[in-house]
């Protein structure tokens, strides 16, 4: 019964959203005044209706002009809002402030929530990062939490920080011309400094994946270097601000396009030439202790490979990574 009043309410949120998408669409094509009349024509529905999905966008942010002449969109907020990611619009839970999106992620996983669900926050009030640490999320960065149920075996499963990580650095070399390197395990480097964190929970069984929920958090339009030092973000390192939603909607499509090599040597191939970690002298911090050596290369499942002074091989699964040379 909760899962069936749980999907009502997203089909009729996703109506909602699929229409403010194609208004916005028309008003952005339009680039002047549209009247209502034209508006009901294209859309399919009827004037009042068009009059209340303009209203709801105004109250999201969207700053349309209403005249005798028809509708004008003359401002668009950078929010990320679920309209602005078309495709996607449908799945996108947006938040002005949460706690969490990792918790609001887990919630929705009780519920049922389907494939590429995504939480997104505009700030978070207790974000998360690794090992428990809090992750600084103020207005301007880029939160969110994709719900994955990958069909693969879950021998693969780390290899979903990998795939997120070089989506990251891809969107960012490709729209940006930033040089982004990837640390170990789920960092995104620019200049040595940290620009993007990844964090990943998995529920599984002995041979399946249940559920994967991925954040990332990319510091976009914030100034973090003046807090932490070895952190950076797109706004510093270009000297301007960048557009929140065009950007996260590069990621998701990279996401999307690296999903299908999770199991494939492709991805590895391609984290390796993105790597600020092989080839350095490394320490890596582990629950277990402290592993010592020269990342040398990571296995088919993404664990990192190093030799020690002595020339002996250690692997680390997981564990913080720090560059020594």
């Amino acid at each position: 019964m909760l899962t069936d009043v749980f999907n009502l309410v997203n089909l009729v949120a996703s109506e909602v959203n699929q229409m403010k998408v194609k208004i916005l669409k028309v008003l952005r094509e339009s680039g002047d005044y549209i009247s209502g009349q034209v508006l009901s024509k294209k859309l399919g529905i009827s004037r009042v209706s068009v009059w209340k999905h303009i209203r709801n966008l105004k109250e999201d942010g969207y700053v349309i002009e209403s005249s005798a002449k028809g509708y004008q969109l003359v401002f668009s907020p950078d929010l990320l809002l679920p309209c602005e990611f078309p495709g996607w619009e449908q799945k996108v839970h947006h938040f002005r402030e949460t706690r969490s999106t990792m918790s609001v992620a887990k919630e929705l996983v009780v519920k049922g929530a389907q494939e590429k669900t995504i939480v997104i926050a505009e700030s978070q009030t207790h974000g998360r990062g690794r090992l428990g640490r809090e992750w600084i999320s103020p207005r301007g960065g880029i939160y969110f939490t994709l719900i994955l149920r990958p069909r693969i075996s879950p021998m693969y499963a780390p290899r979903l920080n990998l795939m997120a990580s070089v989506a990251v650095a891809r969107a960012i070399r490709s729209r940006y011309g930033l040089k982004a390197e990837l640390k170990w395990p789920n960092d995104v480097l620019i200049r040595g400094k940290k620009v993007c964190g990844i964090l990943a929970e998995m529920g599984a069984e002995t041979d399946v994946i249940n559920f994967v929920n991925l954040g990332i958090g990319i510091n976009a339009n914030t100034s973090v270097s003046q807090h932490e030092k070895r952190a950076t973000s797109l706004k510093e390192e270009l000297g301007k601000e960048v557009s929140r939603k065009e950007f996260l909607n590069s990621v998701l499509k990279e996401i999307d396009e690296g999903q299908p090599l999770l199991t494939k040597g492709d991805l590895l191939e391609e984290w390796r030439s993105l790597s600020a970690t092989l080839g350095r002298d490394v320490r890596i911090l582990t629950l277990g202790g402290e592993i010592i050596g020269q990342a040398i290369d990571i296995d088919s499942t993404g664990a990192l490979i190093l030799r020690s002074e002595d020339g002996t091989l250690n692997s680390a699964i997981a564990g913080d990574c720090i560059h020594l040379s």
